[in-house]
């Protein structure tokens, strides 16, 4: 099936191979930087969280990344613990299973900074599409699969759009039948605009609307 969708979004392929290469230099010295520089800062956020709420202060989620293969994307654990089996959709920044640091380490984005960690991996970029839980992914439309065609990234123009999102789901009687029947195809269409425009200027552009947005 995935060798069907490549073919079909040849152009898309064909745009992610000619900035691959110059994308994941980008990627590998900006995560790089960004972890020196940021390293009290993480140490700072973990004793926090430990403090808090206890052991792990990382949470490690299995997520779609390009390929349609499974990674394990890095986060500061702003739930309590096995909350995820109250559902995967974080709804409204008051959400009971947020601990109270990680309301902060969530409103601030400040949660997503480990993901330097899977840049500098290779699993994702610093721009893409965020990566998606399997229990979505597996309900993408042939159309919608092709962004899995590229590497997912911490940022991106879907996350400048939708960067109240929780919020958006706790006014929703059905925050499930929501998302996937309104804020996730929206999502991937902006998703597939970046994929058709990709390049390191437009990177640079969106790492720098979300710093705004975040400062804001």
């Amino acid at each position: 099936m995935l060798d069907e969708i490549v073919a079909e979004g040849a152009g898309f392929a064909l745009e992610a191979m000619i900035h691959s290469k110059p994308k994941r230099i980008f990627d590998v010295f900006c995560s790089v930087i960004g972890m020196i520089v940021l390293f009290p800062f993480f140490f700072l956020i973990a004793f926090l969280v430990a403090l808090t709420s206890g052991f792990p202060v990382f949470y490690i989620q299995q997520r779609v990344g390009r390929g349609n293969e499974d990674f394990g994307l890095f986060k500061f654990r702003t739930m309590k613990m096995n909350a995820e089996k109250a559902g995967l959709l974080t709804v409204g920044g008051r959400d009971p299973r947020i601990t109270k640091i990680g309301y902060y380490l969530r409103k601030y984005k400040l949660d997503e900074l480990p993901q330097l960690l899977n840049v500098f991996m290779g699993d994702m970029s610093l721009v893409g599409p965020r990566p998606e839980v399997r229990k979505y992914v597996n309900i993408y439309n042939d159309e919608q699969k092709k962004v899995l065609l590229v590497k997912p990234g911490i940022t991106d123009l879907a996350s400048l759009e939708y960067f109240s999102e929780n919020e958006l789901l706790a006014k929703s009687a059905n925050p499930e039948e929501t998302y996937i029947k309104e804020i996730m195809p929206a999502k991937l269409e902006l998703n597939k605009k970046y994929i058709s425009q990709m390049s390191l200027g437009t990177d640079l552009k969106i790492i720098l609307r979300t710093l705004k947005r975040i400062v804001s």
